[in-house]
């Protein structure tokens, strides 16, 4: 069976900020993760029984809250399933401050994560290999990961823009040098999925993007 074939991608938009939280799933082995769940939310619920699949990962690109939601709701359907994010970022799922939700007057409390997301370490889905990229600017801790010929950039690179860099952690060289030093390397046709927004190709991006100019 070809690999890309054997991958499947549904992209759900949920909360008030639009996030795109998705649920990747090897259709050989039945096992899947989703990253960045947004909201508490039945939706990913539903596609992961609907499909038959086991949640492995629940991966967080960063710690605000509008990416860390559903952690809470997952992880009470799917204990065994392990919530990462990058250890830079931690704080943020259980402090409703950090993670921003405090200030919107819902505030967000994510259980604590298993395991940390780091730069260069690969993960197993099924067939797959998940690759974690380190790319701050955002926040401290955020990370794009990169399956196959997919690469979800979180809040680092969106279609012509890229994350707000006015959070506290945030930086604009810093998220400039991650989207340069990391992402835009990959081939032309490799296809960008990012936190909100429209999917994009490196190529657009390196051909449209004004912050990349």
């Amino acid at each position: 069976m070809d690999k890309k074939a054997d991958l499947m991608i549904r992209k759900k938009i949920l909360g008030p900020l639009l996030t795109n939280c998705y649920l990747i799933a090897c259709n050989e082995t039945k096992v899947a993760m989703v990253i960045d769940p947004a909201v508490e939310n039945i939706t990913m619920i539903d596609e992961l029984e609907k499909n038959s699949l086991s949640l492995k990962y629940i991966m967080n690109t960063h710690g605000h809250y509008d990416h860390i939601g559903g952690n809470k709701m997952l992880k009470e359907r799917y204990s065994a399933a392990q919530l990462l994010i990058h250890r830079l970022d931690a704080e943020m799922l259980t402090n409703p401050i950090k993670n921003l939700s405090f200030y919107t007057g819902n505030p967000v409390q994510s259980p604590p994560p298993d395991n940390f997301l780091e730069e260069g370490i690969d993960i197993q889905l099924g067939m797959h290999k998940v690759s974690i990229f380190y790319t701050p600017g955002h926040s401290p801790g955020s990370v794009s990961i990169k399956i196959d010929g997919k690469f979800f950039s979180g809040d680092t690179l969106f279609a012509n823009g890229i994350g707000r860099t006015d959070f506290p952690g945030g930086s604009i060289d810093q998220i400039i040098c991650s989207i340069k030093e990391k992402i835009v390397i990959f081939g032309a046709s490799c296809e960008i999925l990012p936190g909100h927004g429209p999917s994009t190709t490196i190529q657009r991006e390196v051909k449209n993007n004004p912050w990349l100019q």
